[in-house]
């Protein structure tokens, strides 16, 4: 395992030299630049106490590695992988298992070879592939459309989103651009082009942008700074040396965050007052927009409780931190990790409150609207 600024002790067959408790090895003195790939543990076996310089670690084995893939595949290698006590750190491997290791090729034929993490990426690929086949399964054509759209979202996110945040823009204003972009897409994609998608496209950016719009004034008047989580902090020190504008990223995130659940929503009412006008094609407007907001009203219990509940899950850790200390209330609540995860899931409460109606009224309105036309039409 690497952890800090300790090279990991490694034993190479193709060179026969160990290299014990070594100072680290800057990149531009490495006649290559590191490389990750994916090994296989052959055998684990204990050191003895004695055998390292160090302190650090509690316990160390020698693990015999092969790796799978890249330059190295099908060499193998023994490496001093040891461990310090910290469930959070340590990587306990066992003969069978699949790793990655990072290999740094030193120069004069010493290779240093550690494993830096577990391999995890074939179970989540199999759990990709039974979504995508469910997806095909159940939803037929209509399931082709949302992979489709789920694939360009994703593009969109890392292509556009996250390059755009790294080059300094405007953290708000390109995620409500993306927001757009996702939302007609994903609406005028499986929806098609009609009704009901243009009402959910209106009711879901009008109540996301008002949830950014809340969680932006109230955030600033409560002082939110954006740095509340380390990884926010971690960015201070990023290569690029952009200079984040965190409290926008932190409202960047409320709005696409709450942006999966209005959508849903706002899809949800639009396709059912269509439904209820097929139904019943001499419905009033009034009667529509009301049938609307009753399906608007049983859709939000459920949906405001699983926003809820999806950041309180997050939290459980501070959370339980918190109540295993006693502190009072009126410290928690006002922490800035924790008013911050308070704003967020409450902002997007808001907004899928919002979407109902804007949703519900729009449908009525531009529903009316179709029909005057095909009036119009058949008159003429």
């Amino acid at each position: 395992m690497y952890f800090g600024l300790i090279t990991q002790e490694s034993h190479c067959f193709s060179c026969g030299s160990v290299k014990i408790g070594s100072n680290p090895v800057f990149a531009d003195s490495l006649q290559k630049e590191p490389v990750i790939e994916r090994a296989k543990v052959l055998n684990v076996q204990e050191l003895a106490e004695d055998a390292l310089e160090t302190d650090f670690f509690t316990e160390s084995m020698v693990v015999s590695l092969e790796v799978l893939s890249g330059d190295y595949k099908g060499q193998q290698f023994e490496v001093i992988h040891s461990l310090t006590g910290s469930f959070s750190y340590d990587i306990l491997v066992k003969p069978g298992d699949k790793v990655l290791v990072t290999i740094d090729d030193m120069g004069n034929g010493v290779v240093d070879v550690y494993i830096s993490e577990y391999l995890r990426d074939t179970y989540i690929y199999l759990v990709l592939g039974i979504f995508v086949a469910l997806l095909i399964l159940v939803g037929g054509f209509k399931g082709l459309k949302t992979m489709l759209t789920l694939i360009l979202t994703i593009v969109l996110i890392l292509k556009v989103l996250l390059p755009g945040l790294l080059a300094g823009y405007n953290p708000i204003l390109l995620t409500i651009a993306v927001s757009f972009v996702v939302t007609c897409m994903t609406m005028l994609v499986v929806g098609g082009m009609n009704t009901k998608s243009y009402a959910a496209i209106i009711g879901v950016l009008g109540g996301v942008f008002i949830a950014g719009l809340i969680a932006y004034v109230i955030g600033s008047k409560v002082s939110l700074t954006g740095l509340s989580n380390e990884e926010a902090m971690m960015l201070m020190y990023i290569p690029q040396g952009v200079n984040f504008d965190f409290r926008g990223l932190l409202f960047a995130g409320i709005i696409m965050g709450a942006l999966g659940a209005v959508m849903d929503v706002g899809i949800s009412i639009a396709s059912s007052m269509e439904e209820i006008k097929s139904l019943n094609p001499n419905i009033s407007t009034k009667a529509l927009i009301q049938s609307g907001m009753n399906i608007g009203k049983d859709i939000m219990g459920t949906m405001t409780n699983t926003l809820i509940l999806a950041y309180t899950g997050s939290a459980i850790p501070l959370l339980l931190l918190f109540t295993a200390y006693q502190d009072p209330l009126v410290r928690i609540i006002n922490l800035d990790i924790i008013a911050t995860e308070i704003i967020r899931a409450f902002a997007g409460s808001i907004g899928l409150l919002l979407c109902i109606p804007l949703t519900a009224v729009a449908a009525g309105v531009l529903t009316e609207k179709a029909d005057k036309k095909r009036n119009e039409e058949k008159t003429v």
